[in-house]
């Protein structure tokens, strides 16, 4: 009789693989991926025509208004806080200031933040609307 060779045990790391697999999809799928920062959920005014609104950048300032408070870049303020909110212009050109306006929101509130704004000679303003279907 001969010497007989024993094999080496090696677990297989095929299921093991598979299950890692699936755990890394179940965690991307699950996870809420970070949106905007909007402070209020608004009912904005509809438009029938006008650009599609392009993603707010970093260097934009989002305000949001909704019937007696106010929020920048998701942060809520009050009135007299939002003109230390905001920056200075800068001499090269003025950021991008959007303004998203709940449709509920009286005249006034609207043209006391761009009464501030233009304090801040932040003259760069589009208002969000949603598109009519």
């Amino acid at each position: 009789m001969g010497k007989r060779s024993r094999d080496l045990a090696a677990p297989d790391l095929t299921p093991l693989i598979d299950v890692v697999f699936l755990l890394l999809i179940f965690f991307l799928v699950s996870t809420v991926f970070k949106k905007d920062e909007l402070a209020f959920l608004l009912n904005l005014p509809k438009a029938q025509f006008g650009e599609s609104s392009k993603k707010v950048e970093t260097k934009d300032i989002l305000i949001e208004l909704k019937e007696s408070e106010v929020a920048i870049n998701g942060k809520k303020v009050s009135f007299e806080e939002l003109i230390n909110e905001l920056p200075e212009k800068s001499e090269k050109k003025s950021p991008l200031v959007v303004l998203r306006v709940d449709k509920a929101v009286k005249y006034e509130s609207i043209i006391r933040v761009i009464d501030t704004l233009k304090k801040k000679s932040l003259n760069n303003i589009s208002l969000i609307t949603e598109k009519v279907k």
